[in-house]
């Protein structure tokens, strides 16, 4: 007997904590454990109500897939936590063998897979953060979508997002150190580099002098007196123009060239100019400048 013919739907509540549809009038259960498919926020605007709906865990440009497929899991277990027997071990591993064919079907998919695996090595061997790795991974979907790829080693467009995506997060990393990790010279690596920046039009904040001066400082491991001496000659030769059209690299070496003078640290040009990957040719020139603009008398250690 369907119990909602006699009891009418205006007179049918739900028991959240129960999970459970009840009649007021007779107090029959009609229903229990109801899964409750009402969302658990509130919305008081259409727009607010578009914003918070989800549906399912967030994409992860790292992963090849996204991160919204399934898996198998590795583990030799069932459901309960029991361990598999010998003949279920082998239906799994070929389970997982066929499950990976079928994600990786076509070529673009084993393309990504590979990119994703190296984006991630890359990444970790260089320490970058996150928000870079998932700038890394969108900017070589795109080079994907443009056909960038093709004719091209994937290792080479891997390495020339990674370099892209830390120019535009401002996170300090040279060619010479992510060629360092990839079987790519450094020319290869530089070329895919522009040609990114040519066809998906990325757009390349300046990075300033200041970026590159904390890393150089944490290289050579000088102290907070001579950073924030460092920083006022650094704001000092931006005023008198003196930055414009010179390597920031150049500029920060410099700047704390000149404030381990003045602080009595005396740490080497060479030292500083090996921590900013310049010359210490190209140092001694932004340190003869500066003082000279600057009108700093001091003498070259």
């Amino acid at each position: 007997m369907d119990l909602t013919e006699e009891c009418p739907p205006d007179k049918i509540i739900y028991d959240a904590e129960r999970g459970e549809y009840i009649c007021t009038e007779t107090g029959e259960v009609i229903e229990e454990r109801a899964i409750d498919e009402h969302a658990e926020w509130r919305a008081f605007t259409p727009e607010e109500k578009a914003k918070k709906p989800r549906a399912g865990p967030p994409v992860d440009q790292s992963i090849h897939d996204l991160g919204i497929s399934s898996t198998i899991d590795w583990r030799d277990v069932d459901v309960y936590g029991s361990k598999l027997n010998a003949e279920q071990k082998i239906r799994a591993m070929k389970l997982r063998k066929w499950h990976l064919r079928v994600r990786l079907e076509s070529s673009e998919d084993r393309n990504l897979y590979q990119a994703m695996r190296e984006i991630e090595r890359l990444a970790s061997l260089l320490n970058l953060p996150k928000a870079v790795k998932d700038e890394a991974s969108i900017i070589y979907r795109k080079a994907l979508e443009k056909n960038l790829v093709r004719g091209r080693s994937i290792d080479v467009i891997v390495a020339a997002s990674i370099y892209a995506a830390c120019r535009r997060m401002k996170v300090v990393k040279s060619l010479d150190e992510i060629a360092k990790y990839t079987k790519s010279k450094r020319s290869e690596i530089a070329r895919a580099y522009r040609l990114l920046l040519e066809k998906l039009d990325i757009e390349i904040p300046l990075i300033d002098a200041k970026d590159y001066l904390m890393r150089i400082a944490d290289a050579v491991k000088a102290d907070m007196e001579s950073v924030r001496k460092a920083l006022e000659i650094i704001e000092k030769a931006k005023e008198m123009g003196i930055t414009s059209g010179r390597d920031p690299a150049g500029i920060a070496a410099a700047a704390l060239y000149i404030a381990s003078l003045l602080t009595n640290r005396h740490i080497t040009q060479h030292e500083i100019a090996s921590a900013a990957g310049i010359t210490d040719v190209t140092l001694r020139n932004r340190y003869k400048e500066m003082i000279s603009v600057l009108k700093l008398k001091l003498d070259s250690q």
